[in-house]
C-alpha cells in the first residue's frame, strides 16, 4: 500500500506564549472600539492572529542568541558587516543599505529614481510601494497577466508580467520615461503569487535593452524560489539557495523589508550592483535613517536578520512554511470556499465577492467579512479590496479592483496546523450565515493609506454586523 506519510513542523516548540481567548460579547465590543477596523484592535483581544506575516516571525534560538552578540557601535558596527556579508552571499548583489523596514528602502529608491511624469510599470499594485511612486511624481501601471486579476484562474505563475503591456508602455511613453520596472516575487495582492524563472530573465533582458532598471520587491523572494523549484522544468533537483541566486541575477537591485523573508521582527535593506546609485542612495540612508552601517536597526536586529536570511534557505524550513499555508487553503476549497487559486506563499485569500454576493462593493465587503471572522472566533485577518486600493489621484473615485479579498496571512513559524483547523472551522461557519453578514461606510477615511486607520459602522438597520434577525436589510 503506497500511503502519503504526514509530516510534521522541522521546528521544536521551546518557549510559548498564551493566547486571549475572549467571549463573543467582548469581541464585538473590542470591534466596536476598533471602528470595525482589524488594524485598530487591540492584540491582547486577537485569539489567532492573521493579520500579517509582516515582523510576526517567530525567531530561532540561534537569532535569540545573536542578540547578545550584537555591536551598537553607532559607525562601522560588527553587526553591520554579518548582515552586509549575508546579503551578498545569499542573494548576490554588491552593495546594502540597511534601512528601518522596507518602505524606508522604497522612500530612498523612489526618490533617487523617479521624476515628475514618470512611469513606473510592475506587476500588480502594492500598496505603500505605489504611494512612494506617486507622491516622488510617478504614475504606476500594472503590466501582470489578465490572469492575476480573476481569483478562480489556476495558473502556476499568476505574478508574470505581460511582456506585451511592457513593450506597449516603453512604445506609448519612451525607455526614458521608465526608471525601473518594480518586479514582485511574490505578488502580495494578486495572492502571494509567484512569477517564474523565464519571466524574469525575459523582462530583464527586455529592459536591459532598453537601459531600464529591474527592481524587485523581494520581501518573499525564498517563497517564490520553491514555487518554481516545485513548478518550473529544470529546477526540481536544485536547492532552494541557488535558485533564489540566480532569480535575483535578472535584477538590477531590490527592496527588502527584512519583517517576511528574512525572518526577523524589524528591518530592511536597500540593495543593487550599480555603484553610482548606492553612493547617491548612502546619502539619503543619512537624512532618513542613519548611518549607512545602521540604517535604522539596532545592531542586535542586523545579527538576528543575519541569521534569518540563512534560515530561510533551508529547503525543509521553506517546504514546511508553504505547507502549512496550503494546510488551512485546501480544506476551504475542499468545502466550497471561495479563496484565490492557486493557493500563494504567505496567506490563504478569501474571495469575498464570491463570499458576500448581496454586498456591492461599495459596501466594503472584505471590510466586513474580515470583521465577521474577527467577531465569530477572535481570528484577525484584513481586507485586500476597494479600501486598501484607495482612491484615483486624478478623479478622486474609489478605485474598484478586481480582486476583492481577505487576506488570511501566515506568520513565520508561529502556529501549528491545529490553529489552523480552527480558522477554518470559523470560516465554514460564516459561510453557513453569510446571508446575515452586512456591508459597512465608512466614517473616517484618511488622506493616505486609508485601510490602516479608516473607521466604519455597520449598515443594517440593527446596527449589527452580523444580524441574523433582519438578515441583509440595510440603510442604503
Amino acid at each position: 500500500m503506497n500511503i502519503k506519510r504526514r509530516t510534521a513542523e522541522p521546528y521544536k516548540i521551546k518557549s510559548v506564549e498564551t493566547l486571549s481567548m475572549l467571549s463573543r460579547t467582548e469581541r464585538e465590543e473590542s470591534l466596536k472600539r476598533a471602528g470595525f477596523n482589524t488594524f485598530l484592535i487591540d492584540s491582547q483581544d486577537v485569539y489567532i492572529d492573521l493579520l500579517t506575516d509582516s515582523g510576526t516571525t517567530a525567531m530561532s534560538d540561534a537569532q535569540w542568541g545573536a542578540l547578545m552578540t550584537g555591536d551598537e557601535a553607532y559607525a562601522g558596527s560588527k553587526s553591520w558587516k554579518q548582515l552586509e556579508q549575508a546579503v551578498r552571499d545569499v542573494y548576490g548583489y554588491e552593495y546594502v543599505l540597511p534601512t528601518h523596514q522596507g518602505r524606508g528602502a522604497e522612500n530612498i529608491l523612489s526618490q533617487l529614481k523617479i521624476k515628475e511624469g514618470d512611469f513606473v510599470p510592475g506587476n500588480m499594485y502594492f500598496t505603500t510601494t505605489r504611494a512612494h511612486q506617486e507622491m516622488n511624481g510617478a504614475t504606476f501601471v500594472d503590466i501582470i497577466i489578465d490572469e492575476a486579476h480573476d481569483p478562480s484562474i489556476n495558473l502556476p505563475f499568476k505574478g508574470n508580467v505581460d511582456l506585451t503591456k511592457l513593450q506597449a508602455l516603453i512604445d506609448r511613453v519612451g525607455a526614458n520615461k521608465i526608471p525601473y520596472v518594480c518586479l514582485a516575487v511574490t505578488v502580495n495582492l494578486a495572492g502571494g503569487q509567484p512569477v517564474s524563472m523565464q519571466n524574469m530573465k525575459d523582462v530583464y533582458e527586455l529592459c536591459q535593452s532598453y537601459s531600464i532598471d529591474v527592481m524587485l520587491d523581494a520581501t518573499r523572494c525564498v517563497e517564490n524560489a520553491y514555487f518554481i523549484k516545485e513548478r518550473e522544468d529544470g529546477y526540481g533537483d536544485r536547492t532552494i539557495a541557488s535558485i533564489l541566486k540566480e532569480m535575483l541575477s535578472y535584477s538590477d537591485g531590490c527592496t527588502m523589508s527584512g519583517k517576511k523573508d528574512c525572518l526577523v521582527n524589524i528591518g530592511g535593506f536597500l540593495a543593487m550592483n550599480d555603484e553610482e546609485l548606492y553612493i547617491r542612495s548612502r546619502e539619503l540612508v543619512v537624512v532618513y535613517e542613519g548611518m549607512p552601517s545602521y540604517g535604522g536597526m539596532a545592531g542586535r536586529d542586523m545579527e538576528a536578520m543575519a541569521i534569518g536570511i540563512r534560515e530561510a534557505v533551508d529547503d525543509h524550513y521553506i517546504e514546511h512554511r508553504i505547507g502549512q499555508v496550503r494546510h488551512l487553503g485546501q480544506q476551504l476549497l475542499d468545502a466550497g470556499i471561495p479563496i484565490v487559486q492557486p493557493i500563494g506563499g504567505h496567506a490563504v485569500f478569501l474571495d469575498a465577492k464570491a463570499f458576500l454576493p448581496h454586498l456591492a462593493q461599495e459596501k466594503f465587503p472584505a471590510q466586513a467579512l474580515a470583521a465577521a471572522l474577527y467577531v465569530d472566533s477572535g481570528v484577525r485577518s484584513m481586507e485586500r479590496g476597494i479600501v486598501s486600493a484607495g482612491r484615483d489621484i486624478q478623479t478622486g473615485e474609489h478605485i474598484k479592483p478586481n480582486l476583492e479579498l481577505v487576506r488570511l496571512t501566515i506568520p513565520r513559524r508561529v502556529y501549528t496546523n491545529n490553529h489552523m483547523d480552527v480558522v477554518v472551522d470559523s470560516i465554514l461557519s460564516l459561510y453557513e450565515k453569510r446571508d446575515w453578514i452586512c456591508g459597512l461606510k465608512m466614517v473616517y477615511e484618511p488622506p493616505t493609506l486609508r485601510f490602516f486607520n479608516a473607521r466604519f459602522a455597520p449598515l443594517a438597520e440593527s446596527g449589527k454586523l452580523i444580524d441574523e434577525e433582519n438578515k441583509v436589510k440595510q440603510i442604503s
